[in-house]
């Protein structure tokens, strides 16, 4: 085939996959009117105008190296008598979503350290490659299992001894089941890993209900090929395929009657900062996602599981489904009329379960692990 031709079969393709990217938006059309009619409300204050939820990347800032050479972004929160080079008592680990960034975890931050003022925890938050500061990901990177090694990575330099609780939004989620199913050691009773929080994830399933049944679509897949063949196509089709994808990811990110157009703008702000190539390449991973195996892994240490029964990204028969596949000493928490940004629609409810599981992880540690990384890795 010419060069001509690959560029004009290429333009096709892309034209082809923003078309089935916005096909994804057929569910979310009324929504998305709906949060845009929001915004127009005369006389209704917004709860949440004075949230800076840049605010985070202020923190103490680290950068971790993966293991394959890419540095990621990492924020530190000291809290009690933790300082930098002293070993707290328990570390939080927070993984953020698909096309999002650590700042989504704003409001936990800051109720749970308000909460914990007094006692010597760490949290830590990092955005995933390709992601807010991280490096940007390339595409054979875009994985769930590339994600769970990272997630690794930082386990290891910001954890080197003490327990951990690990907390996981949507692709955070899915990124702690392929970390148990990676690196197991983490889970035994050896391991650090002393409790998990599952937010608005799904351990299978992505593309069987609610949006993620668009993914299943073969122009979806032929814009994918666009981005990896005809890269400089791809970006000058941006703005377009922009068009077509922010209005899907926004409306699925609250419920039907929440109201905040500050939120609403944070969470558009993240989309859009985020490289078009790392969301249509990661939307592959979503895709072909089934972690279903690590379910028995993580199911031995204390696992607490979120989500709003409005989630249309990741429908709360998800969460039920890994919630019945988890040990006897886990939660199931749901909050009413929330979609899928959750942590930022019911902040309270899930930091209140946060520290439920944190306080449950606490009880349930054995005597001091060693480090679990000197145990190797299946």
């Amino acid at each position: 085939m010419s060069e001509a031709a690959v560029v004009e079969s290429d333009r096709v393709g892309l034209l082809a996959g923003v078309a089935g990217i916005a096909a994804l938006g057929g569910m979310a059309a009324v929504g998305a009117a709906r949060n845009i009619a929001r915004k127009s409300v005369v006389g209704r204050p917004d709860p949440h105008a004075d949230v800076d939820l840049t605010a985070l990347y202020r923190e103490r800032g680290t950068t971790v190296t993966a293991d394959d050479g890419l540095d990621l972004a990492v924020r530190i929160v000291d809290l009690g008598t933790v300082s930098e080079g002293s070993v707290p008592d328990l570390t939080i680990v927070f993984v953020h979503g698909f096309s999002l960034r650590l700042s989504s975890w704003h409001f936990q931050r800051e109720q749970l350290a308000d909460e914990w003022h007094d006692r010597n925890y760490r949290l830590v938050f990092f955005d995933h490659r390709g992601h807010g500061e991280s490096d940007p990901a390339p595409t054979e990177t875009c994985t769930i299992a590339q994600l769970a090694d990272d997630a690794a990575a930082v386990i290891r330099a910001t954890v080197p001894v003490g327990p951990v609780v690990l907390v996981g939004h949507s692709m955070g989620g899915m990124t702690l089941m392929g970390l148990a199913r990676r690196h197991p050691a983490l889970f035994s009773s050896h391991g650090p890993v002393a409790g998990v929080a599952l937010v608005a994830t799904a351990s299978r399933g992505v593309t069987d209900a609610g949006l993620g049944e668009g993914l299943r679509n073969p122009v979806v897949d032929a814009f994918r090929m666009s981005v990896r063949r005809a890269p400089r196509l791809v970006q000058a089709g941006r703005g377009l395929t922009r068009a077509a994808l922010e209005p899907v990811l926004v409306a699925a990110s609250f419920g039907p009657t929440f109201y905040s157009p500050a939120l609403g703008a944070a969470v558009d702000t993240m989309i859009q900062s985020t490289p078009i190539e790392t969301i249509v390449n990661f939307l592959h991973a979503l895709e072909i996602h089934d972690e279903s195996t690590a379910l028995p892994v993580v199911a031995q240490v204390p696992t607490t599981v979120v989500c709003g029964d409005r989630d249309r990204l990741t429908p709360l028969r998800n969460s039920v489904r890994m919630y019945s596949q988890l040990g006897a000493d886990s939660r199931l928490v749901v909050a009413k009329g929330a979609g899928h940004m959750v942590q930022m629609e019911e902040p309270r409810l899930v930091s209140d379960a946060i520290a439920e599981l944190v306080d449950r992880a606490r009880i349930a540690l054995p005597a001091p692990r060693r480090r679990w990384w000197k145990r190797g890795r299946r």
